[in-house]
């Protein structure tokens, strides 16, 4: 019999009961217990945050037009630029009223002249009380032709509503206006609201002074700002409602960005946990939870899934999707070396 077909199994049994003596790892059954914080999971109603998008507008704005027609002789304003009220923006070539106004003008002498000698006459009996009621009349309308004619002459000085910045311009010097035709948009510069489309689902929801939660991501500002005007119809072919929200002095916004509005929808229910309680492992999101009975709990471990989370810093929560049930008790902020499996005491 050859000795060596003996050896090798007996040499690969040595080193097998070698390892099971001193490289086993110890159970976490046997490890000493840990103190820990628990807490029960329990379905909560949370509100819900609907997202839709806004603009930033300035309370104030005017499209400014010609009442008169004419060629633009001057137009002293450039895209931008900052304007006080009564400030000249458009000056229009308006010869046929200022002609309007010498005519009126000289009617107006020429009435008064005539009332004046027929009110001597009257006094030497060498006219009559009728004729005299008649130039007054007629006084009276020449003065009321004049400061039409000089209202008229008046439009041809377009000028600034209020203080603001020229935000478009639509006309240049030797075009010729016409009434209605836009000239210039004119944009205040204090005072600016979000301008945006909310569901007609969400609108029963929402009144006067609502106070809604808005982004600016290009003026990197958030605010909660109050809900100032609301619609009383809905858009036919989008279904939603007009609103305009305030934005608090000091907020640095412009004109046109881009704004998120956060619409309170319907409460919905979902399942919370503290934020402490889920670490994560490479890719895995996981929970440890307290198993066995009151006298004898220990941890055990269990893969969830996570959605939203909720609330301020210190206090956040996460929705948990998959992994945990109402009632089960999780380990609140676990420790590193934590094992499943491992003894527990549970503060109260």
């Amino acid at each position: 019999m050859n000795p060596a077909r003996f050896s090798i199994p007996f040499l690969a049994l040595a080193l097998f009961a070698g390892c099971a003596d001193h490289g086993a790892p110890e159970p976490a059954a046997n490890l000493p217990p840990v103190r820990v914080r628990a807490t029960t999971m329990r379905i909560e109603e949370i509100p819900a945050r609907i997202e839709v998008t806004g603009t930033v507008r300035p309370v104030r704005r005017a499209m400014i037009a010609a009442k008169v027609m004419g060629a633009i002789e001057d137009l002293p304003v450039a895209l931008g630029q900052h304007v006080h009220a009564g400030d000249l923006l458009v000056k229009i070539s308006a010869g046929e009223i200022f002609a309007r106004v010498l005519q009126a003008q000289a009617q107006l002498n020429q009435a008064r002249r005539d009332l004046d000698r027929e009110r001597d006459l009257l006094t030497k009996s060498a006219s009559t009380p009728d004729m005299v009621k008649g130039l007054e009349d007629r006084l009276a309308m020449t003065q009321a032709m004049v400061r039409e004619a000089e209202v008229m002459l008046g439009y041809a000085s377009v000028r600034a509503p209020f203080d603001g910045v020229v935000a478009r311009k639509l006309a240049q010097a030797g075009d010729l206006a016409a009434p209605g035709q836009p000239l210039l948009e004119i944009e205040g510069t204090d005072n600016f609201q979000v301008e945006a489309g909310i569901p007609d689902s969400l609108v029963a929801r929402l009144g006067a002074g609502t106070p809604l939660a808005v982004t600016v991501p290009a003026a990197g500002a958030a605010f909660t700002g109050a809900l100032v005007e609301l619609s009383s119809a809905a858009d036919p072919l989008t279904r939603t409602v007009m609103v305009k929200i305030s934005v608090p002095a000091g907020v640095p916004v412009g004109s046109g960005q881009y704004a998120r509005v956060q619409v309170p929808g319907a409460p919905v229910r979902a399942l919370l946990a503290p934020a402490a309680a889920v670490s994560t492992l490479g890719q895995l999101e996981r929970v440890f939870v307290v198993n066995g009975s009151a006298g004898r709990p220990s941890a055990g471990l269990r893969l969830v899934k996570t959605g939203a989370a909720r609330g301020s810093a210190g206090q956040q929560k996460v929705e948990i999707l998959a992994g945990l049930a109402e009632g089960d008790r999780i380990v609140i902020n676990p420790s590193a070396g934590l094992q499943e499996g491992q003894p527990l005491e549970v503060e109260p």
